[in-house]
């Protein structure tokens, strides 16, 4: 079989643009991205966080603007959540920060609802409006608990008791 340079130049290409889409499709996974960091600096305290992960995205109308941080204990040892929003952003006092969940056992994320105050809030400021994550495996252990509590019986309602037929 003969050596054909123009076959070789192909499959050298072919070789090439495989490396450079794993690169990039890498690179994308990995979350890694060339733009600077947003400039608004915000932080939110939870008391239940539910997996939420660092480099999650920060959203406002399904829109992302920003991603977590950093995420730590406060003094009080509640979930401090460090967010890092586009500083083109101006958003009220009053805003309230979410955690919620993309679909049912999806991946959570940080939902803010911008309020109706007139002073905005700067980089470094805390959102004291906040909502804990809602932990599934919690509400369905309340709700087995909730049922079997005190055993079957305690928690049936009694129906109150008729007699139909004769009395004699």
């Amino acid at each position: 079989m003969d050596r054909s340079p123009l076959r070789d130049f192909f499959v050298g290409l072919f070789v090439l643009a495989a490396l450079a889409s794993i690169a990039y499709l890498s690179i994308s996974i990995g979350g890694f991205t060339w733009r600077q960091h947003g400039g608004l600096e915000l932080s939110a305290g939870f008391d239940e966080i539910g997996g939420l992960t660092v480099r999650a995205p920060v959203v406002i109308a399904g829109v992302r603007v920003g991603e977590i941080s950093d995420i730590s204990l406060d003094s009080n040892y509640r979930a401090l959540v460090q967010m890092d929003l586009d500083s083109a952003l101006k958003l009220p006092t009053d805003t309230s920060a979410s955690i919620v969940t993309s679909g049912v056992l999806g991946d959570r994320y940080v939902e803010l609802q911008p309020g109706g105050e007139d002073t905005m809030l700067k980089s470094g400021d805390r959102i004291t409006f906040t909502e804990s994550a809602v932990i599934l495996e919690r509400l369905i252990g309340q709700l087995v608990y909730g049922i079997t509590k005190g055993g079957a019986s305690d928690n049936k309602p009694q129906l109150p008791t008729t007699r139909t037929g004769n009395t004699q």
